[in-house]
This record gives structure tokens, C-alpha cells and sequence, in this order.
């Protein structure tokens, strides 16, 4: 794809931006819109991209339209840049990365009738290059744009293609995940104080950890293992492992994630 336009370029679309760049994408291929002057002349000045506050603008002869706008907008957005659509030299993919917004809302926007278009359930740690983009893809993406597509979201982290009746449930484990960790990170740095450690090196020992411990899942062995390996015979940790068990943790995340999903279902269909 040799035209991007970025629609939205707060947090997730300057990590799109960053990422692309950082990838060996030529910034002048990228075009990207905000309605802050101080903000698009930042991002120039930093990217080296082009930048406008007009959506129109940016989608114009675009091969793919990156909607990072807040998931009440996307719609909007989609209406608005419709007549654009009809007019473009290109066959334009429009992806969405809000969540709760359907492949069936979005065709319902688009004026332009055989549009492609793609849904895209991502995660904060994006921003860092370690992000999880799970995607589902209307009927009108081809293959070749398919592939682009799953390639551009590459350059922010792992890329799972997936149904989109598998959203709801991506949402519940990888899209609102990361908050699941910073919690158990959080609860950890507690209890560290509770046992008499300084707030300031109960945080920094728990956020390594973490950091740590997730390091190590990206090794290849599984949790289970990992988890076993730590967990010597009468010791420490399993006595600890004993006690989240019987308090219910696993109990716990289930219930979680089921809410999650159920909420995710709900945000779609309104």
C-alpha cells in the first residue's frame, strides 16, 4: 500500500504513525489528520509526515484509511468521508480500530457501495511496539489487501486474524488485558508495603517482575510450564499459588472476562 491515511492521530494513531515509520514506510505516504494545528505540527516535525485537519483530504486516493477515532466517531467518519470514497482513484480499505463497532455498521455508513473494510481489536501495549491487533476482515477485502493490511498493523506487534464472532471474546482477553496485569501489578505493590517494604521499591520489584515474567512467555514455553518451574516441591511459591487458588483468582478472571465480553456484545449492537 503506498498511500496511508492515519484519521485520528492521538495515542493509537501516533503508534500507528511511529511504528510505520520505524518499519521503513516512507512518511510522506502517510497523511495524518487532527484538529489541534500544535498537534499536526508536532507530529510533522516529528514523523516527517504530512498532516491536514481535513478527513476528506487524507482519504483522498488513500489505499487504506486507518480510523483511530473514539468508537462514537468512527461511524461519523465514515459517512463523512463517503462521497470522497465514490471519487478516489483507489479502491480504499477502511480499518477500524474501535471497539464494538461491526463490519455491518460500517458497510451500513459507507456510501460507496463494495468498500472494504476491516475491524481491528487492539491493545495499549501498542505503543511500545508489543501490541496484540486482532482482525477481521469484511467480504469486500481481497487477499492482496488483506496481506497489506495484516503487514502495516505488523509494525505495532503480533497480528491474529480472526472471525468476527471471535471479537468479543479478543476483547475480553487481549484488548482489556493489559489493564488485568497493571492490576495484579498494583495488588502486588500493595501487599509488598503491607509487608513492610518501601512503596517506591514494592513498585519497582513487582513492575519488573511483570516485565520480567512476560519476557519469559515469549519464549515459547507455556504458562503452565513456567509457571511449574518456578513452583518447587512444599515451597514458597506454591504455598502462595495455594492461596490465590482457594481465594478463587481463577474463579475470578473467568467471571471477568465473561462481563467483558458480554459488555463488548452490548457496545455493538448500540
Amino acid at each position: 500500500m503506498e498511500r496511508i491515511a492515519v484519521i485520528g492521530a492521538g495515542n493509537i494513531g501516533e503508534a500507528l504513525i511511529s511504528g510505520l515509520v520505524a518499519s521503513g514506510v516512507d512518511p510522506a505516504a502517510i497523511t495524518a489528520t487532527s484538529r489541534s494545528q500544535e498537534r499536526s505540527a508536532e507530529l510533522a516535525k516529528r514523523y516527517g509526515v504530512r498532516t491536514t485537519a481535513d478527513n476528506r483530504e487524507a482519504v483522498r486516493d488513500a489505499d487504506v484509511a486507518l480510523l483511530c477515532v473514539k468508537p462514537g466517531q468512527v461511524l461519523d467518519v465514515i459517512a463523512d468521508v463517503g462521497e470522497e470514497l465514490i471519487n478516489s482513484g483507489s479502491s480504499t480499505v477502511l480499518v477500524s480500530l474501535a471497539a464494538g463497532i461491526t463490519l455491518a455498521a460500517m458497510d451500513g455508513a459507507v456510501s460507496a457501495a463494495g468498500t472494504p473494510t476491516v475491524r481491528v481489536m487492539p491493545n495499549t501495549p501498542m505503543v511500545v511496539g508489543k501490541g496484540v491487533l486482532a482482525v477481521a476482515c469484511g467480504r469486500f477485502v481481497d487477499g492482496n489487501q488483506r496481506s497489506d493490511v495484516v503487514k502495516l498493523l505488523s509494525a505495532v506487534g503480533q497480528v491474529v486474524e480472526v472471525s468476527e464472532s471471535q471479537m468479543d471474546a479478543v476483547t475480553a482477553i487481549s484488548g482489556s488485558g493489559p489493564a488485568y496485569f497493571f492490576l495484579v501489578a498494583e495488588a502486588l505493590t500493595d501487599a509488598g508495603v503491607s509487608l513492610g517494604l518501601p512503596r517506591d521499591m514494592a513498585e519497582q520489584l513487582a513492575c519488573a517482575t511483570a516485565a520480567g515474567a512476560g519476557a519469559m512467555l515469549e519464549g515459547g514455553d507455556s504458562p503452565v510450564q513456567l509457571r511449574a518451574n518456578v513452583s518447587s516441591p512444599a515451597g514458597t511459591t506454591v504455598r502462595a499459588i495455594r492461596e490465590l487458588e482457594e481465594s478463587g483468582l481463577r474463579g475470578a478472571f473467568y467471571r471477568a472476562t465473561e462481563i467483558c465480553a458480554r459488555r463488548s456484545e452490548e457496545l455493538g449492537k448500540a
